[in-house]
């Protein structure tokens, strides 16, 4: 009885703390608009009554309706929510606030030269009113001090709010097919030239637009690949989230086969479940709907390739990654191949590649993996490539070699957290083995 009063103590306490956690941040949101809406009454002073009047009851509208939805979907409305609808709410919170941060950043600028002007008056008579308007730049029509920070406050605000919208509307779909070419000095003659494709982190929860999507699975099946291989988090949390793209994905095939392995998100480590039980029955379901859409899922195991009697292996594991979990059991997936000329690996997470693939099993060829996103932002151009992605990662998007054996790494095929991108596009990428 009294582990059971211990139980529902401290569920109540951190019902509690969630709840005053979440009114935290909804009063910091209120303030952040109050904040803004100084700058925009300056900025809009020339303008008609009624002008500024629709503007400003867009904007505290825009307030309501994003306080109003962060208190109900922290407070019980959150399971009422579409997954789709969740991630869609949470970026567009993020496209609200993020940049008015720097928006306040301007306009503290102000406030601070106010205040010192203001402290420094009541050391010195001698000092005018910092309340009184600049009348040498009013009388000849120049912008004041704070008219200036005002209206750069709202560009600040602006910029990378439009950037964000952008990434949203246009980023989270814009594929692109990247090809690769990889020469493997065992590949068998049969298997020369080859053709793979990939995909990667699909998390179909986080979709909004299914007409987009399978824009993305019509270009990589207009690219016929021999065989393809998927590696990892088909969903952000629950395997349910597979249900409105299951038709989609199942048109994902192959003449040598589809070849699947699981990410850290598949797990659904990242939701409370009422029960033990009920996270591996969701872990079982998304098993399941690799199977039923035709991919052959890969938990710690191999597969073989034949033509012609030349065979290539290839090898799945579960997830495993530093700073992840460690599901992947990469010595079971690998027994079996060791005479194999040429050796795949499916793997999630590409920190594994430098953790255990180098220094153990040297004669892998070839790892695949996913994961990082690139952080679905960065720069690209040309040989350049950036994203903060890098300072987490040391390998985070593309083809990397060390010795004979190769790492590459996709960007993804869909978004989490932000459902967008900018600069770091979404990947399908086509690869073809040659015999070097």
């Amino acid at each position: 009885m009294a582990h059971l009063h211990m139980r529902v103590s401290l569920f109540i306490f951190r019902r509690m703390n969630k709840m005053i956690t979440i009114l935290v941040l909804a009063i910091i949101f209120v303030l952040i608009d109050l904040y803004i809406f100084q700058a925009l009454k300056v900025t809009l002073q020339q303008f008609s009554l009624n002008t500024r009047k629709i503007i400003f009851t867009v904007y505290w509208a825009i307030t309501i309706v994003s306080v109003s939805g962060l208190l109900f979907y922290n407070l019980g409305g959150k399971e009422l929510m579409p997954h789709w609808f969740q991630s869609l709410f949470i970026s567009l919170l993020f496209v609200n606030y993020f940049p008015k941060v720097f928006g306040v950043l301007f306009l503290m600028v102000d406030d601070l030269v106010r205040a010192g002007k203001w402290t420094w008056q009541q050391f010195s008579s001698n000092q005018p009113n910092i309340s009184a308007p600049n009348t040498t730049e009013a009388s000849r029509g120049d912008i004041t001090r704070s008219e200036f920070l005002a209206k750069a406050s709202l560009i600040a605000v602006a910029v990378p709010a439009a950037t964000l919208g952008f990434g949203i509307i246009s980023g989270a779909h814009d594929y692109k097919i990247r090809k690769v070419k990889i020469a493997l000095p065992n590949l068998p003659a049969s298997f020369d030239g080859i053709r793979l494709a990939q995909l990667s982190d699909i998390h179909s929860g986080s979709f909004f637009n299914k007409t987009a999507v399978q824009g993305g699975v019509d270009m990589l099946l207009q690219e016929k690949p021999d065989v393809v291989f998927f590696t990892g988090d088909l969903v952000n949390n629950e395997s349910s989230e597979i249900n409105n793209y299951f038709d989609v994905f199942k048109k994902v095939s192959a003449p040598l086969g589809v070849f699947s392995s699981t990410g850290n998100h598949d797990y659904g480590d990242y939701r409370s479940w009422p029960s033990v039980a009920a996270r591996r029955q969701n872990f079982q379901a998304l098993i399941e709907a690799h199977k039923l859409m035709g991919w052959d899922i890969l938990m710690n195991e191999n597969r073989y390739l034949e033509l012609n009697g030349d065979k290539i292996a290839i090898i799945g594991i579960e997830n495993w990654g530093t700073k992840f979990s460690k599901h992947g059991d990469l010595k079971k997936a690998y027994q079996g191949t060791e005479d194999a000329a040429t050796k795949l690996l499916l793997s999630h997470d590409p920190s594994h590649w430098d953790a255990q693939v180098r220094p153990e099993f040297s004669d892998i060829d070839v790892t695949f993996a996913g994961h990082t996103h690139g952080f679905q932002f960065g720069i690209e151009v040309g040989n350049f490539k950036w994203s903060p992605s890098q300072y987490i990662y040391k390998q985070w998007a593309g083809l990397y070699q060390t010795g004979p054996q190769y790492l590459y790494v996709n960007r993804g095929f869909g978004y989490i957290g932000f459902t967008g991108r900018i600069g770091i596009l979404p990947e399908i990428t086509m690869f073809e083995l040659v015999k070097a």
